[in-house]
């Protein structure tokens, strides 16, 4: 990949997510990966998809920041909200928590799109995230790629390269309710 093709700031929610849609977005792009998932509990269950992270990053050279863990933020952008159905208004918030901070790390790193590995997954609508990250873009004056990386067999992809590389696959979203609700990533 040439370093004349613009750069783009991912938020990566876990390595086998990340796998391909790192894979074809550097058909087009430098990508910049960032790890902010405060929504994964309990904390060895984040810190395990984050090892399987960066164990992807070393296998496929990809800059990656990680922020804090920061459970407590997301638990109180999301008050009142556990109780709601996997796929409601807390997942809405929680993606906009995560969009957020991609949009901020792009900022802080001169990166004037950004995008998510989460409508890689076919439990996570693209018609629900592409416009929170459209609006977060447009609200930080970036630009949102808007694609739904699930298509052209993307989680098949994800699958592929996932066991490809050794890495980790959880058996839900991240979040305790989605757990309990026995909802996967």
């Amino acid at each position: 990949m040439s370093s004349e093709c613009p750069r783009i700031a991912l938020h990566v929610c876990c390595g086998p997510c990340a796998s391909a849609v790192v894979e074809r977005l550097r058909e087009r792009f430098v990508v910049e990966a960032l790890w902010f998932n405060p929504n994964i509990q309990p904390q060895d269950e984040h810190d395990h998809r984050l090892a399987s992270m960066r164990k992807l990053a070393r296998e496929i050279s990809l800059p990656l920041t990680v922020r804090p863990y920061q459970p407590d933020r997301w638990e109180e952008a999301c008050l009142g909200r556990m109780g709601d159905p996997e796929g409601g208004e807390r997942c809405l918030i929680c993606y906009e928590l995560r969009l957020r901070a991609v949009a901020q790390f792009a900022l802080e790193r001169g990166i004037e799109t950004i995008a998510s590995t989460l409508t890689v997954s076919p439990h996570k609508p693209a018609a629900r995230i592409n416009p929170i990250g459209q609006r977060v873009a447009a609200d930080h004056g970036l630009t949102f790629l808007d694609e739904d990386f699930k298509k052209r067999d993307g989680f098949l992809r994800s699958v592929q390269l996932g066991k490809q590389y050794r890495l980790y696959r959880q058996d839900y979203c991240g979040c305790l309710p989605s757990r309990r609700q026995g909802a996967t990533g």
